[in-house]
């Protein structure tokens, strides 16, 4: 069947210009060429839309992987591989950011898996930060669901390019100009289809590519090891005949409203955050993920300038510096190690180069960085710009902190949010109370969760956004360093900083609520109330008082 061809970049044509791409005078660099290869993108959806699924096809179809559930050159563990916590493997949910690049053709992907439950939002808004684009998947008899609308709102903020993949075609769904329609009006975001189911549920038959005109068909074999070959020259007829259930007049009628009636695909819009490519596929089928790899392989855009104290960081400046966004320990549980997660934002990282820690002035030597995959790591001997490398430390690096080249600069927008729950630990050996202290420590340095310690001299408090939090914290506790504890209520509901310009009135604030007065991981002041109204009423009568519930976590001390 003939169709227009659509106004995109042909998939064997070269790569349309990327705005956010260096100068030109530095395009012909080594360091400009690898940084341009770098493709950093997050996976976001509601919880079951199928985004830790559509994660490990992605490492199927970009040749990371033999087998979904198998790591290459590992033997057969067909367990989920970028779920490594037992907690995870448990309720079938991931709860940390899971790291993992991969080459596919000419370009390197780090793709970032984050939490898919609403209680991990901190974990996710903070992996957001490290990212230049995100796929975005969508049940496809679901619809928007709340998590997947806060997760966009995210990305929003930070005018992060988005790719929809409708997931679960396979299944009963709703009808996909329904879900386009939703797209539209529930996120703002224009909708450009790049491929068209052909049916639904367990008539699905395969996708209709829009730019070439061809068809996809479900049962072609396509397991991520051949090249998936173009699409197929089919007439309407022809696509019906594959179904009984299929009609050719509405599959015609279809197909002629989605190519002349929905919007064209417009690259800078969709670098501007104002349009969406849409895929429609069977993650669990194998299917559609590879048209889905090819349009971020095409149009996700190449590591932007990042954001510092100092100004936009161009990514192309050979000087290195990096963030931390992520702090994560015993990866490995026969090795008791801790890892923070960089994003390099400019320049070249190698491997036992010296780099200045900003927050404390002090040099750091980088002597075995990590790339990861899942759990699995191996050294990165050198990592360039939009790459993330995990850094092996002993508590010396904390989220949101920079790493230089010897430039005194900070990056922004890593933040802290404050807790919605708040519970002290009751630990039953009271003689493992030291031992209590430090794992909590370690654990908050991490993000797991917040600490509050009470300038009273009371028990220390812990703050999670939500009761899975909880749930991680307490499993823990107790595989990790043998802490059996249970939460009992606080007294206090709401955790707020606090600041003042003049000193003296913060001393005053301090001596007249003191009570209610704690410091969190950093030192940082932090004001307990025990309910809104308490809140309302102490911030009313403390004028020069700043209450805030977010703070910047890369402020130098």
């Amino acid at each position: 069947m003939t169709q227009p061809a659509r106004d995109l970049t042909p998939a064997d044509a070269a790569p349309a210009a990327d705005p956010s791409a260096a100068p030109s005078a530095l395009a012909a660099s080594p360091l400009a060429t690898e940084v341009e290869r770098r493709r950093t993108f997050a996976i976001i959806s509601h919880p079951d839309a199928g985004k830790t699924t559509l994660t490990e096809k992605l490492l199927l179809f970009g040749g990371a992987i033999n087998l979904a559930g198998e790591v290459k050159a590992k033997k057969n563990r067909r367990d989920t591989r970028s779920d490594w916590m037992s907690i995870e493997r448990e309720r079938g949910i991931s709860v940390v950011t899971s790291v993992m690049t991969f080459d596919y053709r000419d370009r390197v992907f780090n793709l970032l898996d984050t939490p898919g439950h609403e209680d991990f939002s901190e974990d996710t808004y903070r992996t957001l930060t490290a990212v230049d684009s995100a796929v975005m998947v969508i049940d496809a008899a679901k619809g928007i669901e709340a998590r997947t609308r806060k997760l966009f709102e995210v990305c929003r903020l930070r005018d992060i390019p988005i790719v929809t993949f409708i997931n679960k075609m396979d299944r009963e769904s709703r009808d996909p100009f329904e879900l386009l329609d939703e797209i539209e009006k529930t996120l703002a975001l224009d909708t450009a289809p790049l491929t068209w189911p052909l049916g639904r549920g367990r008539d699905f038959v395969g996708t209709f590519d829009i730019e070439r005109g061809g068809v996809r068909l479900l049962d072609s074999k396509d397991d991520g090891h051949d090249s998936g070959g173009p699409p197929i020259p089919m007439e309407v007829p022809e696509i019906a005949a594959l179904n009984p259930n299929l009609d050719a007049g509405e599959i015609a009628h279809e197909l002629e409203l989605v190519t002349e009636v929905c919007p064209r695909f417009d690259l800078a819009a969709f670098r501007e955050g104002h349009l969406t490519p849409v895929f429609f596929g069977s993650a669990l089928k194998n299917f559609g993920v590879r048209d889905l790899l090819d349009g971020l392989h095409r149009f996700a855009p190449s590591p932007r300038a990042q954001d510092s104290d100092a100004g936009p960081i161009d990514p192309a400046d050979p000087r290195m510096s990096a963030f931390v966004f992520k702090i994560q320990a015993n990866m490995d549980p026969n090795h008791r190690d801790r890892i923070a997660f960089a994003r390099l934002c400019s320049g070249k990282l190698t491997r036992g180069m010296k780099a200045r820690l900003v927050r404390t002035g002090k040099p750091m030597t980088l002597a075995t960085p990590h790339f990861f995959f899942a759990q699995d790591r191996s050294i990165a001997d050198e990592a360039f710009a939009g790459d993330v490398v995990g850094i092996p430390n002993h508590g010396t690096l904390r989220i949101g902190d920079t790493l230089t080249e010897g430039r005194d600069i900070t990056f922004v927008g890593v933040p802290s949010f404050a807790p919605e729950i708040l519970r002290r630990v009751r630990l039953s050996d009271a003689m493992k109370a030291k031992k209590l202290k430090q794992a909590l420590q370690e654990l908050a340095e991490e993000g797991v969760v917040q600490v509050f310690r009470p300038s009273d001299g009371s028990p220390a408090l812990v703050g999670v956004v939500g009761p899975l939090q909880l749930d991680v914290l307490k499993a823990r506790l107790a595989a990790e360093y043998g802490l059996p504890v249970e939460f009992d209520l606080a007294e206090f509901q709401l955790a707020r900083w606090i600041a003042a310009d003049d000193k003296a009135k913060l001393e005053e604030f301090i001596a007249a609520n003191r009570s209610g007065i704690a410091e969190d991981l950093d030192g940082d002041l932090v004001y307990l109330a025990r309910n809104e109204f308490y809140l309302g009423y102490t911030r009313e009568r403390a004028p020069g008082i700043v209450f805030t519930d977010v703070k910047e976590t890369q402020k130098g001390k």
